[in-house]
């Protein structure tokens, strides 16, 4: 007998009445009009089942410190940094992991089961690889969580930060990261991406680099990041994360560099909600809009994925850890409303994301984790448009979370009823 079954359900590629059969926390069954005995049926009335949500690129250390100790009055990056570096003295464990819960519910509530993180190593005690190392422990029966060792202030610019980037590896932290961008000069910046992608090859762990979040156009470390990946043979290992210098470029380079990035196996990772904020604040008008090249990357090939990066930190002062309202974002500022682009914009932030973090047991297929959540949707485009209701959540065939359909009822004369 079935754990669980659930029959009449859309699935994102399309097909509809589908039915999804449960047994030991996999799917061993997916097809049309399944009718077996199962503990427990659950007709889905027609409408979406997807695989969870993935958030490639977020800041768990920093998450839910909105306000703490004061508020970024210019919205910049720079001043978020800057603000960030004030807090971490007045950061402490107990503190940050307890934060890291507390959005951990909130993902899980919309249906995000993934999240990669970055996590600041520039500090010599270590105090936030640690706090997100017994956070992810804490989480791991319901959350999926990857750490980037992510050297804030500059992995050569800051002293000992190489030392603490590696120790932060010793502990557990899975991914090696970088931010060439900020170096002191951009040949540093050239060489801490050789540095780390050496120090990822010699490991043998993946790489995921904040890169060029600028609106400087000459800031073109995905350059030198998509040839270390090629030399040191880390295809389909590496993302980089922003390039919105992308977005200030000319048009002649790109033709260069966009193949560049395709032919290494380079992914990439956009932050709408980010982009669109911090970046263009030196601009008076036209206004850069900052977000990289979305639809040319993905015409080429490459694997692009979006990010929620921020939710209420020194960098943003807004954020619910909905991943549709990512996607939402990010379609109206790549202009990703065709059909096919607005659904480009829902894989980007599941399947697309899953296929950067290497989530080999993830979708809806026979043999896949048995994680997946019913929107209150009938298709991808739908769940975006209206950020859909998440009416259940379940990781590995266990239901973890559920919420009411949303309606409102109307009472107008001739005008009754109820909407969704």
């Amino acid at each position: 007998m079935l754990d669980l079954l659930i029959t009449q359900a859309s699935l994102p590629d399309g097909r509809t009445g589908m039915s999804v059969a449960v047994q030991g926390g996999h799917i061993v069954e997916v097809s049309p009009g399944l009718d077996a005995p199962a503990h427990e049926t659950l007709d889905a009335g027609g409408q979406l089942l997807t695989p969870p949500f993935c958030d490639p690129h977020f800041h768990m250390d920093a998450t839910l410190s909105y306000g703490l100790p004061r508020v970024n009055q210019s919205g910049t990056l720079l001043e978020g940094i800057a603000l960030w570096g004030e807090l971490k003295p007045l950061l402490t464990e107990e503190a940050l992991v307890e934060r890291a819960l507390a959005y951990g519910d909130w993902a899980l509530a919309k249906g995000l089961l993934a999240i990669r993180s970055h996590v600041d190593t520039s500090d010599p005690s270590l105090r936030p690889v640690r706090a997100m190392l017994e956070a992810r422990k804490r989480m791991a029966s319901y959350l999926d969580v990857q750490l980037v060792a992510f050297p804030q202030d500059g992995v050569l610019r800051s002293p000992g930060g190489l030392d603490n980037l590696k120790r932060a590896l010793d502990l557990g932290v899975d991914v090696v990261g970088g931010i060439p961008h900020f170096e002191r000069t951009m040949g540093e910046g050239a060489a801490s991406v050789r540095l780390l992608c050496e120090l990822a090859a010699e490991r043998g762990l993946p790489v995921d680099m904040h890169c060029d979040e600028s609106d400087d156009p000459l800031s073109r470390h995905i350059e030198t990041l998509a040839f270390e990946t090629q030399r040191l043979g880390l295809q389909g290992r590496v993302n980089g994360s922003h390039l919105t210098s992308m977005h200030s470029m000319d048009n002649y380079y790109v033709s260069k560099l966009i193949p560049l990035i395709a032919e290494s196996g380079v992914s990439a990772v956009a932050n709408p909600l980010i982009n669109i904020t911090l970046q263009g604040r030196h601009d008076t008008y036209p206004k850069r809009r900052g977000m990289t090249r979305v639809p040319e990357l993905m015409a080429a090939g490459v694997t692009v994925a979006f990010g929620h990066d921020c939710v209420m930190d020194p960098w943003y002062s807004l954020g619910s850890g909905d991943m549709l309202e990512v996607a939402h974002m990010g379609l109206h500022v790549a202009q990703m409303t065709s059909q096919a682009g607005m659904r480009q914009c829902f894989d980007a932030v599941t399947t697309n994301a899953a296929k950067v973090m290497g989530l080999g047991n993830y979708g809806i297929a026979p043999g896949k984790d048995a994680s997946f959540v019913l929107l209150q949707a009938r298709d991808p485009i739908e769940a975006i448009r209206l950020r859909a209701t998440r009416l259940k959540v379940w990781r590995k065939g266990r239901l973890l979370s559920e919420m009411a359909p949303a309606c409102a009822r109307l009472s107008l004369p001739g005008r009754q009823g109820v909407l969704p």
